[in-house]
């Protein structure tokens, strides 16, 4: 168990008023987590400060090189006051994958997860209840090492932080628009596409800056080596619903692997519906759009949860779901997760942990 040193802050931020809306990441904590490592002593000196900026020399690795890994997650609060985190240990997990890949030290599970609630314990006046609303949670590790050179770090920083939030997407759980991008890749299998890691979400800016200028809320990627196969959303996976059946892109090593999306095919293959994780060509759903079999198209991921997808750019084809409104397993997916994410549904999973 970790021996967490605590300063309290000695000036408060005044807490968001409920009646404002939040926006997605602007705001932040009074506190955060910092932790340290090194060589000879590994990770050590954990501690709760108050939110503040941090000092690092110009030459840190991680400006240089992109030696970095970040997760996200969330805490609830519950009718009758607990605060209830939503499968931290997949975090945990996939944050020490991310960081094998990139050659970061792991952290170990039990201190990751003390350290998480320790610092929401602490800042829970923060977590909003109006619905849709939550608490993010930022865990990331950054190499500090003062040095120009192409190796890993020696020393490194563990930090969370926290920021109450409300919809990821404008659109709420309104459906949203898909560009689907076959000029640029996101990522290829053997690279790092699996991993959490900022290297990933800047190699899919100039994209997404393309699909905005056009209208578009993110950008489906196809693999980037066929250039036919579907990937990923640039901040969810993506499903689809095509003649019954739940149809979602294999993990082949170059699509980060979504907690929420194994949540939802845990969910479905529950509720008795097929769920099939394969290859599926960006030809494949035009076929489905074209002969009315594609019933549903939704993306998942923490920030959004689901988010509903009511129409599909793809080069100068645009595929309207349906009616464009909200699909029927869209719904009830998003009720269900929020649902057990805010103690309203019984979990039969064993997904939720309380604070």
């Amino acid at each position: 168990m970790l021996d967490i040193r605590v300063e309290k802050t000695a000036t408060p931020k005044d807490l968001p008023k409920a009646d404002n809306p939040l926006k997605f990441g602007t705001i932040f904590t009074d506190h955060m987590f910092v932790m340290d490592y090194d060589i000879e002593n590994g990770w050590q000196d954990a501690r709760i400060i108050p939110y503040q900026p941090i000092s690092l020399e110009p030459s840190a690795m991680v400006f240089h090189y992109g030696q970095e890994m970040f997760e996200g997650l969330k805490a609830y609060k519950t009718e009758d006051g607990k605060t209830l985190l939503f499968r931290p240990d997949k975090n945990i997990e996939r944050a020490n994958k991310t960081n094998r890949r990139i050659c970061i030290p792991e952290i170990p599970e039990e201190d990751f997860l003390q350290a998480i609630k320790e610092v929401v314990k602490l800042d829970e006046s923060w977590i909003p209840t109006k619905p849709g609303t939550s608490l993010y949670i930022r865990p990331f590790v950054i190499a500090t090492d003062p040095f120009l050179g192409v190796r890993p770090s020696d020393t490194y920083k563990f930090m969370i932080i926290l920021s109450p939030v409300g919809a990821y997407y404008p659109e709420g759980l309104n459906p949203v628009k898909i560009w689907i991008e076959d000029d640029y890749v996101r990522a290829v299998k053997g690279g790092i596409g699996d991993a959490k890691t900022g290297a990933n979400y800047v190699a899919s800016l100039k994209a997404q800056v393309k699909a905005h200028d056009e209208g578009y809320s993110q950008v489906l990627w196809l693999d980037g080596v066929e250039r036919k196969y579907v990937e990923e959303v640039g901040a969810m996976n993506i499903f689809f619903k095509i003649n019954g059946t739940i149809v979602t892109p294999v993990l082949t090593g170059s699509i980060l692997p979504g907690v929420t999306r194994d949540s939802v095919i845990n969910l479905c293959k529950s509720w008795g519906l097929p769920v099939e994780e394969r290859r599926i060509s960006i030809q494949e759903i035009h076929e489905a759009h074209q002969n009315g079999t594609l019933e549903e198209v939704f993306g998942t991921g923490t920030a959004a949860v689901i988010s509903p997808v009511g129409q599909l750019r793809w080069e100068d084809t645009i595929m309207k779901v349906k009616d464009g409104g909200i699909g029927e397993y869209s719904q009830k997916l998003y009720d269900t997760i929020t649902g057990i994410q805010l103690g309203k549904i019984e979990d039969n999973f064993q997904w939720i942990v309380e604070v």
